[in-house]
């Protein structure tokens, strides 16, 4: 007989992108948090940036939950985990509430997870009502928990807001719009969490803020049943796997190093800026993440760009991803046309634009089998390799991302999700 676990949750969405999805639920977090509960907190979609941030507001691992890329069946694993020891479940959605296939009105709905709106409330009075309406009636079967304010401006603004609510929909306080709450972004989304030294006291003011205007109350309980039990047989037991972890190179899923680890893998992080040498290792995994922001220095590291191309020359197993697949090419050109010589490991050179050059989900098929992950990135790269397989997208969004491989190396600007493969993930791994 299957079990059930029951946990307050609510899905954060709201109707487009730029709303502060990421700062009110950050404060959400830090505010329930600071009230001695425990949060868990995921992220809807593919993303490496706002979970820095949900980890520091939260104090606890952060993981994606999305039908297609994660799957509904590892989806339900992670939330049943998450309710066996939380008191609070927060989900950050993606994009606008019904916006993509599978959207995180989808996840909601299939989990019985009620949406807690977020709107942007600037230059807004009245019309925050209709917005709100529309979002909570647009499908009739979505759980919908209420609405919250961000950006307000006043008190009188806040009061506004609130009174403009109709047939029953629940206010849930409001963010106002102070500097010291916002998070900075960049041209890939917000900045990393280890780059903001006043990131503790942006937190900590969200969470005031809010639980000045809310009563912090915890939501109803929402029912998770028991997910069926999966095997996995492959191993990486005894292999010794060097991941790149810096400036230049964080966006890696923590699923994935879970992954690594559960199968046997010892994990070893280093710095393709600081490090000067290689820890000892049988294969390397290069994540994406800021390679343009220290292609220079990435270059001036000598004795690192030497240790990775001995590994490679080796027959070391080698994957690379977005950034990573950078860092292997012969240069790379930032967006005020400073040019750089990288590690040359692949043929060809990547540019940096000032406008976005793809986003998309994809499912690679390699010879190691299927695996799922999705691209983002503002570079372009000009390389002669005919590429051993292209990604297809669940949407049909630009991407169709080229896979290449020499030897042993394997090269995309596809991030990868293990869990979806783990036979083939551990297969571009294994020595």
């Amino acid at each position: 007989m299957s079990r059930s676990r029951h946990c307050p949750a609510v899905l954060i969405a709201a109707p487009a992108s730029g709303q502060g999805k990421t700062t009110v639920t950050a404060a959400l977090a830090r505010l329930h948090r600071n009230l001695g509960r425990k949060v868990r907190v995921f992220k809807c979609g593919p993303d490496f940036l706002d979970p820095m941030i949900l980890e520091r507001a939260s104090g606890a691992p952060v993981y994606q939950l999305d039908l297609w890329m994660i799957g509904a069946d590892e989806s339900r694993r992670l939330l049943w985990d998450a309710a066996g020891e939380a008191d609070l479940i927060l989900i950050e959605g993606v994009m606008g509430l019904f916006d993509g296939t599978p959207s995180s009105a989808d996840l909601a709905r299939h989990f019985g997870v009620p949406v807690l709106a977020v709107i942007d409330g600037t230059a807004m009075a009245q019309t925050f009502g209709a917005l709100a309406l529309g979002l909570a009636r647009y499908q009739a079967d979505l759980p919908f928990a209420g609405v919250l304010a961000n950006r307000v401006g006043s008190l009188r603004h806040a009061q506004l807001l609130e009174g403009s609510l109709t047939q029953g929909l629940r206010w849930y306080g409001g963010l106002s719009r102070e500097r010291g709450i916002e998070l900075p972004s960049r041209h890939l989304g917000l900045v990393q969490a280890s780059e903001l030294n006043d990131l503790e006291a942006r937190l900590d003011a969200a969470a005031e803020a809010l639980g000045a205007s809310c009563d912090a109350a915890l939501p109803p309980p929402v029912t998770f049943a028991e997910p069926e039990p999966q095997a996995c047989s492959t191993s990486l037991a005894g292999v010794r796997i060097g991941v790149a972890r810096d400036e230049a190179f964080a966006f890696t899923y923590g699923a994935n190093l879970d992954l690594l680890r559960n199968l046997g893998a010892q994990l070893a992080f280093f710095s393709p800026l600081h490090d000067r040498e290689l820890p000892p290792v049988d294969s390397l995994y290069l994540p994406g993440g800021y390679p343009e922001l220290h292609h220079h220095a990435l270059a001036a590291n000598a004795p690192m760009c030497a240790a990775i191309r001995a590994h490679h020359a080796q027959g070391k197993p080698l994957l690379a991803e977005c950034g990573g697949m950078l860092y292997l090419l012969d240069a790379l050109t930032d967006v005020a046309g400073e040019r750089a010589e990288l590690l040359g490991l692949l043929p060809g050179e990547a540019t940096m634009q000032k406008r976005l050059a793809a986003l998309a989900l994809q499912a690679v098929e390699l010879p190691e089998g299927t695996l799922r992950g999705h691209t983002y990135h503002h570079s372009l790269t000009s390389t002669a390799l005919e590429p051993i397989a292209r990604g297809l997208s669940p949407n049909g969004g630009r991407g169709n991302e080229a896979v290449y491989r020499l030897g042993r190396l394997t090269a995309s600007y596809v991030h990868f999700y293990f869990p979806s493969n783990p036979d083939a993930a551990a297969a571009l791994l294994r020595p």
